[in-house]
């Protein structure tokens, strides 16, 4: 006998090669969904939507989940990842301009491995970097989590990629080709000539190369987040959003270097709790905003002498300004934390990382900056007890002149 479905689950039946669902709503509306490649998927569909209806009184977004694409459902995933993700503007963009045009027209089942592979080469030959390629697909897998929680999919077709096909997302990008401040002796003349043109525009600078915050923290802390006493600073908030970066406030200490530049500014401008330790250098009191700081730095640069193509000299076409004022604070006090012999580990949580794998990109562990200090670590005499050390390259050589002298 056939199994007798539950009464209120809807009509299943089959549109072509197409299955489709039909429910009651009311007394005379019906609600529709169709489209779904097997029967069981259309009756999970009616149910939800008929337990949704029933809920909120209304007809939901689910009547029809059998058509909708990509396209439609990434448009209320962006507005919520907005709302919880720092870069969802430039998620956002990259939807719209990368990921819509290649899979937006396909409906969340229909992407599999295969279109994955088909996607990831046309994103490369268009020009994109693979590590580009790569935050592309991580936001593509953020919705598919959505949809198989939400039931509208069956698969994140992201996860489980082939090794051949991850490869080709492997970056290209080599931690120890980032520039930074290699001297402190020239950090200080930086921060020197950019006092000579904003003392406030210093102490943010500063924040920066001795504290390691993000410009974001430096320009958004606030004289009530700053403990003196105690030489510490608590960052909770940036300049443009209410919260730091993952929403992880942090405690980090004033290093002795920093704390008299901190003590001495607070005196000159009353630190009034909620004041901004760096003021607006606009007459409206806007921001201090990232080209204004940018084009301070880069003057300073060139007058220091420190400046080369790259590293503060007018940016190429498509490079992106603010990278070096990143590169001269935070990947220089992460640079130099770990060269004077301080903990990564310690580094991770005053930078505020997640895991120490990320700081490992900031901290620049290049051989040849470690010097005789790293070459003198493990002071230990390995020579047997009373040998002495002989030439061995002089008796060879030797032998070399007497074997050519004969020949």
């Amino acid at each position: 006998m056939t199994k007798r479905r539950p009464r209120g689950t809807g009509t299943v039946y089959q549109e072509g090669n197409r299955w489709a669902v039909r429910w009651q709503e009311g007394k005379t509306r019906r609600g529709y969904a169709g489209g779904f490649k097997t029967r069981e998927e259309a009756e999970r569909h009616g149910t939800i939507a008929r337990a949704t209806y029933l809920a909120k009184g209304s007809s939901p977004v689910a009547l029809v989940a059998g058509k909708l694409t990509l396209s439609d459902h990434g448009k209320a995933f962006l507005e919520r990842r907005k709302t919880t993700h720092e870069a969802g503007e430039e998620d956002a963009y990259r939807w719209n301009r990368h990921i819509a045009p290649g899979l937006g027209h396909l409906r969340p089942d229909d992407v599999d491995a295969a279109e994955m592979r088909r996607f990831i080469h046309d994103r490369l030959n268009a020009g994109c970097s693979p590590g580009t390629v790569r935050t592309m697909v991580s936001i593509l897998s953020g919705l598919y989590e959505e949809l198989v929680e939400a039931r509208l999919a069956t698969r994140n077709p992201c996860r489980g990629l082939p090794k051949s096909t991850r490869r080709l997302m492997k970056s290209d990008h080599d931690p120890e080709d980032v520039p930074f401040l290699e001297k402190l002796d020239d950090v200080r003349r930086v921060y020197l000539a950019i006092r000579d043109q904003s003392e406030g525009l210093a102490v943010g600078f500063a924040l920066g190369a001795f504290g390691g915050l993000r410009p974001g923290e430096a320009f958004g802390l606030r004289w009530r987040s700053v403990d003196l006493a105690g030489k510490t600073l608590h960052v909770r908030e940036q300049a443009k959003k209410k919260r730091v970066k993952d929403g992880k406030p942090r405690v980090v200490p004033i290093l002795d270097t920093l704390f008299p530049v901190m003590k001495a500014w607070k005196v000159k401008t009353g630190g009034q709790p909620a004041d901004l330790v760096v003021p607006p250098l606009r007459i409206d009191g806007q921001k201090v905003d990232d080209r204004t700081r940018c084009d301070y730095l880069r003057f300073a640069l060139e007058k220091t002498g420190l400046a080369r193509p790259g590293f503060g000299s007018p940016p190429a076409k498509g490079e992106k300004p603010e990278k070096v004022w990143y590169w001269c604070t935070r990947h220089t006090f992460a640079s130099h934390w770990v060269l004077q012999g301080n903990t990564i580990e310690i580094l991770s949580k005053i930078l505020g990382h997640y895991s120490i794998v990320q700081t490992e990109v900031y901290a620049h562990l290049r051989p040849d900056l470690f010097g005789e200090k790293a070459r003198g670590a493990l002071p230990v005499d390995l020579s047997p007890e009373g040998a002495t050390v002989t030439e061995i390259r002089q008796k060879f050589s030797q032998k070399r002149k007497v074997r050519r002298a004969t020949s």
